[in-house]
């Protein structure tokens, strides 16, 4: 937004003062914040501010901020980067399954009584309140002017949580463009935190099955990292090679002939698989949520059934027997980034998401001039 000349004024709060503020005041703030309130409310008196576009209220922000700038006239977006509207623990993920029990429930008390916050039931009933609250004031449906969604995936998953459809619009995320790879390397490539939710079990599983047996090389680190070694210990084929710079992984990512991206949980919109179509690499990937989205299947990639290591290994015989698909799926691949994933797309669907907000609350817009 600056390179392009735009006057952007950004308020950040770091999670590290949860520690100052202790429990209970950082779930007072959750709720409802009124230092956030305080600030606002000054700092639209004294600027032109056209609208304001959150990344993250929780947990000190609080969507106070919506009642401050609807009380100032000021548009409101919220990016949804993931699920917290609809589940306490952001991710519809529980005991190493997709869970939504939580979902059109007005009062999320499954959430609470499973402890999905980080194990903790104070947590996870301090988001069940917020959540409870701003559902009996109307907070989301009435005071958003517009939120944006990373897929169609999660846009179809927050009408389903009651949120108005025509209030709702998809922009994916962007990154810069690295140059394309050559798919050379003989090699498959899993790139990612070595965590349950990402399939690692799943990935490691698959390669025991494998007819036709290539490396695989992963990348990254987590919980799971012994797992990962271990499996590079006994199986030749796996190679562990640890954590990487971006400049790193852009490179051993351009060359690999595929991408395997096994995750069993729904995603925002991962960011793994936007470099890997920036470097023309191919993805296979669970048919599950964002991943569904935004792989296109026998065009850049392939899906096969979440957490089935046997399909998994199916898919990627058949795709790596056949040098003409892959060349095809590396052009696709390269061409479904230029198309959707570039910084000069992402701007220009931002300034249409805004224009349609500007054009809709010209009362809003007049109040704040």
């Amino acid at each position: 937004m600056k390179d392009k000349g735009h006057h952007v004024v950004i308020h950040t709060e770091s999670n590290t003062r949860i520690e100052q503020l202790g429990k209970i005041r950082t779930a007072a703030k959750t709720i409802w914040s009124k230092e956030t309130s305080k600030y606002f409310k000054k700092l639209l008196t004294e600027q032109r501010i056209d609208l304001i576009e959150c990344e993250n209220t929780f947990p000190l922000i609080s969507p106070s901020i919506y009642y401050v700038a609807n009380e100032m006239g000021v548009p409101v977006i919220q990016n949804i980067r993931n699920y917290r509207l609809l589940c306490p623990n952001a991710l519809f993920f529980r005991e190493g399954r997709v869970c939504e029990d939580c979902m059109g429930k007005f009062v999320p008390w499954p959430g609470v009584k499973n402890k999905c916050y980080k194990e903790s039931l104070a947590g996870s009933a301090t988001i069940a309140a917020m959540l409870t609250t701003h559902r009996a004031l109307g907070t989301w449906r009435d005071k958003v002017d517009m939120y944006v969604a990373l897929t169609e995936f999660a846009r179809d998953k927050l009408i389903q949580g009651g949120i108005p459809s025509d209030r709702i619009a998809v922009k994916p995320n962007f990154v810069p463009d690295p140059g394309e790879g050559s798919g050379e390397g003989d090699y498959v490539l899993y790139v990612g935190r070595l965590s349950p939710e990402k399939g690692i079990d799943t990935l490691l599983a698959a390669w025991k099955l494998l007819k036709n047996p290539i490396r695989l090389k992963i990348a990254g680190d987590g919980p799971l990292t012994e797992l990962a070694l271990q499996a590079a210990e006994t199986n030749p084929n796996i190679e562990y090679v640890g954590s990487k710079s971006i400049e790193e992984v852009y490179d051993v990512m351009g060359e690999a002939r595929l991408l395997v991206f096994p995750s069993v949980w729904y995603e925002g919109l991962p960011r793994t698989i936007i470099e890997a179509y920036a470097k023309g690499t191919p993805v296979v990937a669970s048919k599950l949520g964002a991943m569904e989205s935004i792989v296109r299947d026998g065009v850049t990639g392939s899906y096969f059934e979440p957490g089935n290591a046997s399909d998994l290994a199916m898919k990627l015989d058949a795709l790596l027997s056949d040098e003409e698909k892959l060349r095809r799926m590396r052009t696709n691949a390269r061409k479904e980034f230029e198309n959707k994933y570039t910084a000069e797309r992402h701007y220009d669907l931002l300034m249409n998401i805004y224009d349609r907000v500007l054009t809709h609350y010209p009362k809003k817009l007049k109040k704040s001039q």
